[in-house]
């Protein structure tokens, strides 16, 4: 299988992307849940998040909300998620709810 990734030592290739110009945004995380104001765009596939508190996640499509039941992300931590593809279903939002105090949601999309 071809790829334009970039390899290691070993000729693995590192999954790398790019940030998308202009594909920065950031949600102020409270009681309530609270979900990006722009929708993804088509074009990025994965999205990196970095959270300043311990806040709940959900990814889905515009309307997205997120509660205490939902994945648990902890505080000051970079992480990467796949938004899906069109077999799957591709997520055009993600939404979020404190665990602790108000923070803020940090999100970087790549492509």
């Amino acid at each position: 299988m071809s790829t334009l990734l970039p390899r290691d030592e070993d000729c693995v290739p590192i999954p790398a992307l790019r940030l998308r110009p202009g594909g920065a945004q950031s949600i102020t995380v409270g009681a309530g849940s609270a979900t990006n104001a722009q929708p993804f765009n088509p074009a990025t596939r994965v999205i990196g998040i970095y959270a300043t508190g311990p806040v709940f996640l959900r990814s889905g499509a515009a309307g997205v909300t997120a509660t205490t039941a939902d994945h648990y992300f902890p505080a000051y931590t970079y992480y990467d998620l796949s938004l899906g593809d069109e077999r799957t279903g591709r997520h055009t939002h993600i939404a979020a709810v404190r665990a602790a105090g108000d923070c803020t949601l940090y999100i970087s999309e790549k492509e």
